[in-house]
């Protein structure tokens, strides 16, 4: 069965296939009828250089109002009328400066040379004139309009793309959102239940360390559960010193990686104020620390660097491990992009959405090279009293 993602894969397709037919239909039909004009034109122009020889003919028996007729009806082609010197003889449809029109007229004539071929006037007494056109504004129009066709049918695709995109988003994001609450609603029942159990072995003759561990557990599973609850819901952000944060979440990460990673900090020695949610924060800085450790194959050093900046805050992770392609900035980022056999590939996803969507700010792969590590920058607004 195919689902609602491949339907919309197949219509953009479809759109794609649609517009480019438009697209080359439309440049079929506008040259065909740009050569037709432009030859209706030429014919017309010889039709004018034919009158203008005539005429100056003066055969009596001619009748010269319909020769008149033939040359004042161009009023639309640009056109002059050269001697074999080229000196302008005559010139119509063309406007001409009151100042120096002798210097207009001969670089209007060698613009004229370059734009269409002359048409020879043989006058019969063994001299040539030259008839000099350029195309009407109607051919310059039409010339033109296959590409605002071209440039309409190119927004018709942006906006068709951005609009299936738009809802395929909208869409994923009600359904992380959902997926979301229902993880949090489902855990209540069991760390309820768990709370309770705590309680009632207290009351029994049990090591209370045991009973401490278990209640760090508990208290796990609520944060969890608390991050699962705002996922999708506007948490308010509030000013926190961004180093405390940092190392308390860190402090927590440290029990709990392999002995053998180093987890080191370089921060500043007054406090900077951040504005965020500390929860969700800390639900980034896991997911990098774990992605990290991964990535180092449980061997290597971290560190978590925070600039204090003018404007914003930036936060360094670095880490030893294998490193990024440089193809993959930004893939890591994408929901599914796993590089374990058994990852949802949901981790950077998570961060990305956490940094950009709730807190305003910005995470990106910094640096990364085979073999030698990565670093990744969080950059977070200041807190301005």
């Amino acid at each position: 069965m195919s689902s609602i993602y491949d339907s919309r894969q197949r219509l953009k397709y479809i759109f794609i296939v649609t517009a480019v037919l438009i697209a080359i239909a439309s440049v079929v039909v506008s040259d065909s009828l740009i050569k037709n004009l432009a030859n209706e034109e030429r014919q017309k122009i010889e039709v004018w250089a034919e009158a203008t020889r005539v005429m100056t003919n003066e055969n009596p028996s001619l009748d010269m109002n319909l020769i008149l007729k033939i040359i004042q009806g161009n009023t639309s082609i640009p056109v002059v009328l050269c001697d074999e010197q080229d000196r302008v003889l005559s010139y119509n449809n063309i406007q001409v400066p009151e100042n120096e029109p002798e210097t207009y007229l001969k670089e209007v004539v060698q613009k004229l040379k370059h734009k269409n071929d002359p048409i020879v006037v043989d006058m019969e007494d063994g001299t040539y004139q030259y008839i000099y056109y350029d195309d009407s504004i109607i051919l310059k129009r039409l010339l033109i309009y296959p590409y605002a066709q071209l440039t309409v049918v190119f927004i018709f695709i942006l906006i068709a793309f951005l609009a299936l995109a738009s809802t395929k988003k909208a869409e994923q994001n009600k359904v992380w959102v959902g997926l979301s609450k229902e993880t949090a609603h489902q855990l209540g029942t069991p760390i309820s239940s768990l709370i309770a159990w705590i309680e009632y072995l207290k009351s029994k003759e049990i090591d209370a360390s045991y009973l401490n561990e278990m209640e760090k557990d508990v208290k796990r599973l609520e944060t969890i559960a608390d991050r699962f609850s705002k996922i999708g819901s506007d948490p308010k952000p509030e000013a926190v010193d961004i180093c405390l944060s940092l190392q308390q979440a860190l402090d927590y990460m440290n029990t709990r990686i392999s002995q053998k990673v180093k987890i080191e900090t370089q921060f500043p020695a007054s406090p900077v104020l951040v504005l965020m949610n500390e929860s969700l924060f800390a639900w980034v800085v896991e997911n990098l620390t774990k992605n990290a450790v991964d990535a180092m194959e449980g061997q290597g050093e971290i560190v978590f660097r925070v600039e204090d900046r003018k404007t914003n805050v930036r936060i360094d992770i670095s880490d030893t491990g294998k490193g990024i392609p440089k193809s993959k900035f930004k893939t890591v980022f994408n929901p599914g992009y796993t590089t374990k056999q058994r990852g949802w590939g949901l981790g950077l996803s998570l961060v990305k959405r956490i940094v950009e969507s709730y807190h305003g700010g910005k995470i990106y792969v910094k640096s990364s090279e085979p073999g030698k590590g990565t670093t990744f920058r969080i950059e977070l607004r200041k807190f301005k009293a």
